[in-house]
Parts: structure tokens; C-alpha cells; sequence
């Protein structure tokens, strides 16, 4: 995880163009994503018979999703700036999930039974992705309504083609000098929680990079919403530190530390420490169950290290470790399924669907990447992560390597990957290792 000088708030209080319009600007993106897998017994929209090989339409999947955003300034004065900004995003198939395809990338869609004995109807998807106001005056700036989070327990995914957000109150201050202090209650959010697509008729399966909610919609976050506070300090310019607090009423209390240093001794190197900790309410209803016996509240942490080195427009590379502590799945995103969600931890696995495995319980997980700027020709990355589980807990280990080229061809960004997964119990019907192919294009504009 990269940081400079309080971007992580910059990014959740502001957004990344809502203070620097004039008057109104409209923008967003159409994107085609395609993916093919060699898993072998996966359902789809065609019907269980896939033999798993690459490319039949059985073992692939495709969607497209088009976002439109607004921003504007309503109000702009030398003492006080009101701004508000709006979203919309469509999920499609464009009917593809019952021709080239058999499966659909979001969870966001609903299905229905087809007349015939097999397959399913996928429903397209439309919502209102934001909706806020943000007023500043001074140092503080307070943003209201539904709206993209980056914090380290709750945040917008962004790694599939549909992106959860959030309904929420955000206060920041910048009082203090070098130093942002955050407060937020978050109230609804639309991460997948198990509905929608997951579980509509004669679809199971269907969906494989599911984020969000069917047909995007807004739940009560956790059971009676969250409170989180934050502050991110940058008094030594090389060295940015975080601490955050949160409070999911009946779920869970979690904490967050982090600090990354960009070394000045050493021009290039970067070192980075996480350590985050919660304790899940006895109470707590995750995946449809309470996970706890009736006793005590149940506690579990997680730490990770991080070091890397950048050579100016040459190459980067980072290695990282993480251990889990051994009591219970640590699951440390609140917003999207709780225990197979996205992590911020530097170990966390490149694809979406090998995500919780670096987060289960009694897990300790590496990882090392490198990748080389395009240079005219394209952006390569490659990366290895490895989640060993204890077999006390489970043994349900994972390694990954992902292997990606990207290229900017003026409005048109391109991304190319090759997924190899060995994923013990990864999924019942599955075979333990796959290979995977993939293919993102997004259109800016």
C-alpha cells in the first residue's frame, strides 16, 4: 500500500475531483471484463456440465458496467465551499452470459429460471452509486450522503467491475499541522452480503466477482450501523502513521495501526508495519449464523511487515509476511463479506476470489511482487502469495501467482492476467488448481 502526504483522507472526505471543478464537471468510464478458468465442476448460467477448460463458455464469465459521475460547486466563498456530487452505474450482460459465456462477473444482477429445464435469466442492474453534499469552512470539511470510504476496515472495492459504497456522515479536521483526524458514522452500505444474485433461483454460481448487493442495494451496515475514528500524522515527511478506532454495534469493536516509510538514507527503500486487532461481539450474525458459543466476547489480531525498493521508472519490488492470531477468521473488511472480503494487509491475494484466505485463523501468509513501468511498451507485474493455514485450524491453505500487462492506448487503459491458484477445500467441486485468464478494458471519459 502506497501513501503520500494524507491521501487516504484526501481520498475519503474529498474525492478525487469534488474541490477542484469549476462550477460542474462529468465524468466515468464503460468497462468490458472477461475472465476464463480451467476449475473444474463450477456451476452456470448454461447449466453444471462444464468440463473445465479455458475458454468454453461453461468456464468463463464477461459483464460490462457503465458509470456516469457529476460534481459541482454550489456554493464558493473565501470563508466556506459546498460542493455535491452524484453517480450512476449500469451492470449488463449484454446477453452474453447465455451465448460466449456462461457466468456473469457482478453480484449485482438478479436471475430468474428460464422456461426451458436449464439455465437462468441474468437481469441487468442499475443504481445510484453516490449521492452526497460536502461543505468546508477552515480546516474542517464535513461530507454527508452515499459516497465512495478508504479506511482500513471499510472501504470501496475496487478490484471487480461493480464497486460498493457507503451511506455516511464523514468529519475531517487539519487543524493541528501535519496531522488529519476523521470521524464517521456509516449508516447503510450496498457490500455483498449474501442476496441478489447468490441466491435468486437456478443461479447459484452464476456470479464470480460479486461486490455488491443485488440490484446495488443499500442494507443496514453491520446491525445498527458503525462508528469509526481516525488519524493520520505526517509530522516527519518520510514517515506516514495511522491510527483508527471502529465500533459495528453488535458485530464487532477493531482497531487499525500502520506505518510506511519512505527511506531518505536510502532513496528507494520502503518499509511498512501493520497490526490490527478486534474482538467479535458473541452476539454477531455473519453469513446468516452466529459464529460464537454463548461465553465470553471472542477476540483476534493480525500483524504484517512490509519492504520493498523502487528504482525511479525501472522497477519495484516488495516482499511481506502477515500472521494471523489463532482464535477466529480474523475478516478484517466490515463492508463486503465479512471473512472472504478484500484486505488492506500487504499479504492480500491479487485475485478477488482467493481473497480471506491470508485473513483466516492461525494463518501465516507471504508475499513478494514486482513490477516495471510501461516504457513504451507495457506495465508487467507479477506476484506470489502464499496463505498457510495451521492444520489445527483448518489447513485450508492457498498460493497464488498472478502475472499481469497493462497499456494506456489514449482514453482506453487495457490489462491482460494469468491467474494460477493451488487452493486446498477452495471450493467443494473444484479442483484444487486452476489457471485462470483475463482481460479488463476501460474506456475513460
Amino acid at each position: 500500500m502506497k501513501f503520500t502526504k494524507l491521501s487516504l483522507v484526501a481520498a475519503l472526505v474529498i474525492g478525487s475531483s469534488a474541490f477542484a471543478i469549476e462550477n460542474t464537471k462529468v465524468s466515468g468510464d464503460a468497462k468490458l471484463y472477461y475472465h476464463t478458468s480451467d476449475a473444474d465442476g463450477a456451476t452456470s448460467a448454461l447449466g453444471s456440465n462444464n468440463d473445465g477448460s479455458l475458454f468454453n463458455a461453461e468456464d468463463s464469465a464477461a459483464d460490462v458496467a457503465v458509470n456516469l459521475n457529476a460534481t459541482t460547486d454550489l456554493v464558493k466563498t473565501d470563508s466556506v465551499s459546498i460542493s455535491a456530487g452524484a453517480g450512476l452505474t449500469v451492470l449488463t450482460t449484454l446477453g452474453l452470459e447465455n451465448t460466449l459465456v456462461g457466468n456473469v462477473w457482478g453480484g449485482a444482477h438478479t436471475a430468474a429460471a428460464n422456461g426451458s429445464s436449464i439455465g437462468a435469466k441474468v437481469q441487468n442492474a442499475w443504481w445510484v452509486n453516490e449521492a452526497w453534499m460536502a461543505a468546508t469552512a477552515g480546516q474542517t470539511t464535513l461530507k454527508l450522503g452515499r459516497m465512495e470510504l478508504d479506511t482500513p476496515l471499510a472501504f470501496t472495492e475496487k478490484w471487480s467491475i461493480e464497486q460498493n459504497t457507503f451511506e455516511a456522515a464523514v468529519v475531517m479536521n487539519q487543524d493541528i499541522p501535519d496531522t488529519t483526524l476523521v470521524g464517521a458514522f456509516i449508516g447503510n452500505g450496498n457490500g455483498n452480503e449474501g442476496f441478489g444474485i447468490n441466491t435468486a433461483p437456478a443461479s447459484s454460481g452464476v456470479q464470480m466477482a460479486g461486490v455488491v448487493n443485488g440490484d446495488g442495494q443499500f442494507q443496514t451496515f453491520g446491525s445498527n450501523g458503525a462508528f469509526a475514528i481516525g488519524a493520520i500524522n505526517n509530522s516527519f515527511k518520510p514517515l506516514t502513521l495511522q491510527a483508527w478506532y471502529y465500533d459495528v454495534s453488535r458485530v464487532v469493536e477493531a482497531y487499525w495501526l500502520q506505518a510506511d516509510l519512505a527511506c531518505e538514507k536510502i532513496p528507494g527503500l520502503m518499509v511498512g508495519a501493520q497490526y490490527s486487532g478486534h474482538t467479535l461481539s458473541k452476539n454477531a450474525n455473519i453469513g446468516g449464523a452466529t459464529p460464537l458459543a454463548a461465553g465470553d466476547d471472542l477476540s483476534s489480531d493480525v500483524y504484517a511487515v512490509m519492504l520493498g525498493f523502487k528504482m525511479e521508472d525501472t522497477f519495484t519490488v516488495k516482499a511481506a509476511y502477515s500472521q494471523v492470531g489463532k482464535d477466529f477468521a480474523a475478516g478484517f473488511n466490515t463492508a463486503t463479506g465479512y471473512t472472504r472480503a478484500q484486505s488492506k494487509l500487504y499479504t492480500e491475494a491479487w485475485w478477488g476470489g482467493n481473497f480471506g484466505k491470508v485473513t483466516q485463523a492461525d494463518t501465516q501468509s507471504f508475499k513478494v511482487c514486482a513490477s516495471t513501468p510501461a516504457n513504451g511498451i507495457a506495465n508487467l507485474t507479477a506476484s506470489y502469495t502464499s496463505a498457510d493455514q495451521s492444520e489445527t485450524a483448518g489447513n485450508n491453505d492457498m498460493s497464488e501467482i498472478a502475472v499481469t500487462a497493462s497499456k494506456t492506448f489514449g482514453p482506453l487503459d487495457a490489462t491482460l492476467a494469468y491467474i494460477y491458484t493451488d487452493a486446498e477445500n477452495h471450493n467443494v467441486n473444484v479442483d484444487n488448481t486452476s489457471n485462470a485468464i483475463q482481460a479488463y478494458l476501460t474506456l475513460n471519459f
